[in-house]
């Protein structure tokens, strides 16, 4: 539709850049953006009203699916909100066991959100390279969960069943090589100078405005903020590891894909010394909770964990039945796309993907 020289379009919500089912409603100057109107609910499953109607057991298996590319978050934010409510010890053993896979899962996502983020700017190789590289990871996974996307590992209290030695050292030998291919990513892309041209400067996130939007995540630290929850995470074992929050300052997107390179170095980091703890140290891992029977006792409780799209929040209500009375997701995503038409307005046209990928939307998070 065209009005006053001004031209409106849609984005979507076929559209396969788009990350998912998600529309926007662009009007356009020529080439210049003028405003930019995010239409959401395509992919609404209904997360959070599913809740009330099911047992916490009944529950669980589906809160993998509010981010299907870093389901254990999701897993670790409803156990833990529960845990919390019901006063239920997880062993350190198990502790470990959910940093090592929620790591993993860090690291898997990041590859999947830097291929395509450059096949949205058309780049094809990059692609082809993390794809590889996170087939390792899905491959563990499968391994250790029975599933590649979605794995339901967690329980209330602990993880489903331990790790074992062969599968810890087939972990260590991926941490070993990975650290080269981190470095070929590096090499193909960074100081690739079309992608240094459509990214720096481009899409530029003010610390201001992001602490107004409430943007959390690599996209906060890509503004020069340092905020990351896994160094308050007193119930796990984060405290025990030596790794580094990365920041930037500039807050274009070449500095939001800077922090997300240099994050999956620490991850490496952190999974190393998992490994290392675990196979040295023993414990219980299986809770003695009953699980189908599991009654919580009436109160609230919010639970936050340090996601891949930005900090994951769980409120749980319980009024002491064996079923939440309400279950509340906030989500990285969401935000994230509310800051768009602010991001996009005066931008040209053709720079839409590279600032709407550089914020690693994924479409289930914002709709749940």
């Amino acid at each position: 539709m065209q009005t006053n020289n001004k031209l409106k379009i849609n984005i979507g919500p076929q559209h396969p850049s788009t990350h998912g089912v998600l529309r926007f409603v662009l009007e356009l100057d020529g080439e210049i953006i003028k405003s930019c109107e995010p239409v959401i609910g395509y992919l609404h499953r209904g997360m959070e009203k599913m809740a009330e109607s099911r047992t916490y057991l009944q529950y669980l298996p589906t809160v993998d699916r509010v981010d299907y590319l870093g389901g254990f978050f999701n897993s670790y934010a409803f156990c833990n909100a529960v845990e919390n409510l019901a006063q239920i010890e997880v062993s350190k053993r198990s502790r470990y066991i959910r940093v090592l896979t929620l790591e993993m899962n860090r690291l898997s996502s990041h590859l999947l959100w830097l291929g395509s983020y450059l096949l949205d700017m058309g780049a094809t190789s990059p692609l082809f390279y993390t794809l590889r590289d996170r087939e390792v990871l899905l491959s563990l996974f499968e391994e250790l969960t029975g599933q590649r996307l979605m794995y339901n590992y967690y329980t209330f209290g602990g993880v489903r069943h331990d790790v074992w030695a062969d599968w810890l050292k087939k972990v260590a030998d991926f941490v070993e090589i990975m650290p080269r291919k981190i470095q070929d990513y590096e090499d193909i892309i960074t100081n690739n100078p079309i992608f240094a041209t459509r990214t720096k400067d481009i899409g530029i996130l003010s610390k201001h405005k992001a602490l107004q939007y409430s943007i959390t995540g690599p996209n906060l630290r890509a503004s020069g903020i340092d905020l990351d929850s896994r160094k308050d995470a007193n119930n796990l074992i984060y405290d025990e590891l030596d790794f580094e929050t990365k920041i930037a300052h500039s807050g274009d997107s070449f500095d939001r894909y800077m922090v997300r390179i240099e994050e999956m170095r620490e991850c490496l980091k952190i999974i190393s010394q998992c490994v290392n703890w675990l196979m040295g140290n023993e414990g219980d891992v299986i809770s003695p909770v009953k699980q189908p029977t599991l009654k919580v006792p009436e109160g609230e409780f919010i639970s936050n964990v340090e996601a891949p799209r930005g900090i994951c929040s769980c409120y749980v209500k319980s009024d002491g039945s064996g079923k939440p009375y309400r279950v509340k997701w906030r989500t990285g995503s969401y935000y994230a796309v509310q800051l768009l038409p602010k991001l996009l307005e005066g931008t040209f046209y053709p720079d839409m993907m590279a600032i709407f990928g550089s914020l690693d939307v994924i479409a289930p998070e914002v709709d749940r």
